[in-house]
């Protein structure tokens, strides 16, 4: 049986996250009933990440298996014509049998968007986080260098969570300023419940000047969620692209 690979955009605003809930519109929902739509067949799929509620994506991967001859082109355009115009597959292959979008995965790539200024945004407000005060971006990227390597990230992880280890290699973590926006990028093998989100919060704290640049070693050191910061809202994260 064929394995399909999507790679789909979205904007988050609407949706209670990816996964699959009851009685709550989600971006999981939504691609199942489109392919069911198209094939008649119910199928469970797989993401390569379960995005919380108001979180978008540029680069999404999601891995399902039917028995359906059809070409990428025919995929890409009868899933488009059946999903919400808020979520688009952008791309479909058909990778190898054992292929599987979540365990296969080997780096995520997120973006968190920052509108520093004092005037509240019009635009884009549904895809950036608005803080007024300014921002320290030279202190956020000196405090980011003590997070970059293999940690336990047990800090920058929210409770509750089924997950069994909490050791994550990050290998990028950068706050770009352009003009009054920061874009702050953060590349890992592999991210905990909400680690991002918690990053960005804590970051933040920095720029305002409410904590040390030095301080992360002692927040990681910690092992407690309490001895970061806040966790950024969720309009402002993308994940832009899982590799493989």
């Amino acid at each position: 049986m064929p394995t399909i690979k999507l790679t789909l955009e979205y904007e988050g605003t609407h949706y209670a996250g990816w996964q699959r809930q009851p009685n709550q519109p989600t971006i999981q929902e939504a691609v199942e009933t489109a392919i069911k739509d198209v094939t008649q067949q119910t199928i469970s799929v797989v993401a390569a990440g379960r995005t919380d509620a108001g979180v978008h994506a540029l680069g999404q991967v999601v891995s399902f298996r039917i028995d359906r001859d059809m070409t990428a082109y025919d995929w890409t355009m009868a899933l488009n014509a059946h999903l919400p115009p808020d979520i688009s597959v952008h791309a479909v292959d058909f990778p190898p049998p054992e292929f599987h979008a979540r365990y296969k995965a080997k780096g995520k790539l997120y973006q968190y968007r920052i509108l520093n200024r004092s005037p509240r945004p019009a635009l884009d407000r549904q895809l950036l986080w608005h803080v007024y005060k300014p921002l320290d971006d030279a202190a956020m990227n000196h405090a980011a260098l003590h997070l970059i390597g293999s940690h336990d990230f047990s800090s920058f992880e929210t409770q509750p969570t089924e997950n069994e280890d909490p050791v994550c290699h990050l290998q990028r973590l950068v706050v770009i300023r352009e003009g009054h926006e920061l874009r702050i990028e953060a590349y890992a093998d592999r991210f905990l419940k909400q680690m991002v989100r918690s990053l960005v919060g804590t970051l933040v704290d920095v720029g305002q000047g409410k904590r040390a640049p030095e301080s992360f070693a002692a927040i990681l050191a910690a092992r407690d969620r309490r001895a970061a910061g806040k966790t950024a809202p969720p309009q402002g994260l993308c994940l832009l692209r899982v590799d493989y």
